[in-house]
């Protein structure tokens, strides 16, 4: 879904950025357009974000696999503040000034694309209830999230086949 959030913001013309400290995200299965930084280690994540955030160049930027302690969330808050930036931590951690979203699909609103042959629908889009809360507030709304398939797997190193099967 972030993924997604981050295509849109620079559909619209922003700049997103996505700091994936897990590297867990391969070149090949990257759509172009969002920054995408992979930083040696999680103190150099958190720089990142800190700086792309208090830029204000980045509508939006997500930091993944970084579990900030204490003084690094006020830190990154103050941050998105002066900067005007939308920041999403993907962490185990939270503070109470957190926004907290649950998502869950709605199967039956899936769009699907069907062929004239007899093949199999494929799934184009999914329909998704996101619910936000935070201290005193509620808000709720179904968004379409477009899905893409990747057509090759890659090895965890970049460059080589996959041969895992």
């Amino acid at each position: 879904m972030l993924r997604s959030a981050c295509l849109r913001v620079v559909a619209e013309g922003e700049r997103g950025a996505w700091i994936d400290a897990t590297h867990s995200v391969t070149g090949a299965c990257w759509k172009e357009g969002p920054l995408l930084l992979c930083p040696d280690t999680p103190t150099a994540g958190l720089r990142a974000a800190e700086e792309l955030t208090r830029s204000g160049g980045f509508a939006l930027v997500v930091l993944d696999g970084v579990d900030p302690d204490a003084t690094a969330m006020v830190r990154l808050s103050r941050a998105a503040n002066e900067g005007g930036s939308a920041l999403v931590l993907l962490s185990h951690t939270t503070s109470l000034a957190s926004l907290r979203l649950a998502s869950r699909p709605l199967p039956a609103k899936y769009i699907r694309r069907r062929s004239p042959l007899g093949e199999p629908d494929v799934v184009t889009a999914v329909k998704l209830r996101v619910e936000a809360r935070a201290s005193g507030w509620f808000a709720g709304a179904e968004l379409v999230i477009p899905v893409w398939y990747d057509d090759q797997r890659l090895a965890p190193e970049h460059g080589y086949p996959d041969r895992r099967g």
